[in-house]
């Protein structure tokens, strides 16, 4: 981790451990449709535009920075595009993402491999050297990918949504899957790193759709063979899991750090990963950005209460941010106040 360069000071504390104070502020999806800046790029370009032309896409990542002050900038992309440059089609309609066709074993034969699907996911290297250049220099700057798990759901049910039946019910079709996916989903990793991320977070956000003992046994090997390849450079973030998901191996590894969603008690988390490296992130519940200001204000402040209680050596590797990405609608103003209020009360 020592030979990463990071941009911003209190981001660089959270991932080595260092104790600090003020913990740094990010939020997933902070680059959305909540926001006027965004709102305005979207207008004139489609989805697909804003994620593939680098600029744009650079301009899509610098207005959150700018507006609300966070402590780091994120990649405006898509966790989807590897299947889309595996040849399974993607479109962006009103309904949601759609894939051309649903993987099953009779059309795994379909997939591209893995060296000759790469090239399609270079728009991403682009973006981050855009951005960078466009950041404030204390800003740090993070890429990411989707988790196999996730990738392998989209694949399978054309979305992560429902019992997932088809999914669960197949786990060699998810074993021949990630023959093709795995190689891609690390060389995608290498591109983002060449652009300029210091980190690239790695989205699961199916994995709580799987029982413990199913986590453990088909997607825990995969997550740490992708974590042992790029020791110090990738976090882990997962939806819907609880601690017996995790076996006593997972978090030793050498991850940047986790992130967790609002069902965790975050600051039980800190004693719980004590010792082991890099960040922990979350978990205020986004949905309560949506409260009038004055009620937003209150449930914040008291969810910043128990980690005021903790010293900065308790609470290190914090990363201020939301249980999961920032919904639609958010008023702007609880996303200013937010930041505001975690640095005036640290």
């Amino acid at each position: 981790m020592s030979n990463i360069k990071f941009a911003n000071k209190a981001f660089e504390n959270a991932v080595l451990g260092e104790a600090q104070a003020v913990p740094p502020v990010w939020m997933m999806r902070q680059a959305g449709r909540y926001h006027s800046h965004y709102q305005a790029l979207r207008k004139a370009h489609s989805f697909d535009e804003l994620c593939k032309n680098p600029d744009l896409a650079a301009e899509v990542a610098l207005g959150p920075v700018l507006d609300f002050d966070f402590d780091v900038s994120i990649l405006f992309s898509d966790l989807l595009f590897p299947l889309e440059a595996l040849g399974m089609g993607l479109e962006y309609t009103e309904a949601g993402p759609r894939l051309g066709f649903q993987l099953s074993r009779d059309n795994l034969s379909r997939l591209k491999p893995w060296a000759e699907a790469l090239p399609a996911l270079q728009f991403q290297k682009e973006a981050l050297i855009a951005t960078r250049k466009k950041l404030p220099e204390n800003k740090s700057l993070i890429g990411f990918v989707g988790g196999p798990w996730t990738l392998y759901v989209y694949a399978v049910e054309g979305s992560h949504a429902g019992s997932l039946v088809q999914s669960k019910s197949q786990p060699h079709l998810l074993s021949a899957f990630a023959e093709t996916l795995m190689p891609l989903l690390q060389a995608n990793i290498e591109l983002q790193l060449e652009g300029g991320a210091e980190v690239v977070m790695v989205f699961d956000t199916a994995a709580g759709e799987l029982a413990p003992q199913q986590f453990q046994q088909w997607v825990e090997p995969l997550l740490l063979k992708m974590c042992e390849k790029f020791p110090g450079r990738l976090g882990y973030y997962s939806k819907g899991t609880q601690r017996a998901h995790f076996s006593k191996k997972f978090w030793q590894a050498p991850w940047a750090g986790g992130g967790f969603d609002h069902r965790w008690d975050l600051t039980g988390n800190f004693q719980w990963l004590q010792g082991r490296p890099g960040f922990v992130q979350g978990n205020f519940d986004q949905t309560l950005l949506h409260l009038p200001s004055d009620q937003f204000q209150k449930a914040f402040r008291e969810y910043l209460a128990p980690f005021q209680k903790l010293s900065p050596e308790q609470r290190v590797g914090w990363v201020s941010a939301l249980g999961h990405g920032i919904l639609p609608k958010t008023p702007e103003t609880n996303v200013r106040d937010f930041v505001k209020i975690v640095r005036e009360s640290f």
